[in-house]
């Protein structure tokens, strides 16, 4: 019995290993073709920002602070800033609501109310037109309990 046994297990094993080479003989490897496109450029904005983002440094605790961004439409269209946004309440924002000319300056005011001790960084999200990729301006620093 046990040589029959081994018979059969040495049969199969040849066909599997027969049928395998037979199998890779046939097949063709198809390899995939790479294709890269450029990479997508970054959408320009129609303005010139002065800076992005502002430090604060150390804060005394409870004493707002503010800073003004401010930008210049680089364009030879009016702009307007549509939406300022902060992303929490502890920062008021105020802007220029008149259309901006060709050549002129605006101001987003970002005021922080430093309330809470402790490092911060927070933004505000600035809309321009209807069809312009919005900018996200920071501010940031670190508030301290002076005694």
């Amino acid at each position: 019995m046990k040589s029959v046994k081994t018979t059969l297990f040495l049969i199969a094993a040849t066909l599997f290993v027969s049928g395998s080479a037979m199998a890779q003989e046939k097949s063709t490897e198809v390899k995939p073709t790479i294709t890269t496109s450029p990479a997508p450029q970054k959408p320009t904005s129609p303005v010139k920002w002065k800076e992005e983002v502002h430090d604060f440094g150390d804060l005394k605790k409870g004493v707002p602070v503010s800073h003004d961004f401010t930008f210049v439409n680089t364009t030879k269209q009016t702009v307007l800033i549509t939406n300022v946004k902060a992303a929490c309440g502890c920062t008021a924002t105020n802007y220029t609501k008149t259309p901006i000319k060709p050549g002129e300056t605006a101001t987003i005011t970002a005021t922080y109310n430093a309330a809470t001790a402790g490092p911060f960084s927070k933004t505000v999200t600035v809309s321009l037109n209807e069809n312009e990729v919005p900018k996200i301006l920071t501010i940031k620093g670190k508030v301290v309990e002076l005694q």
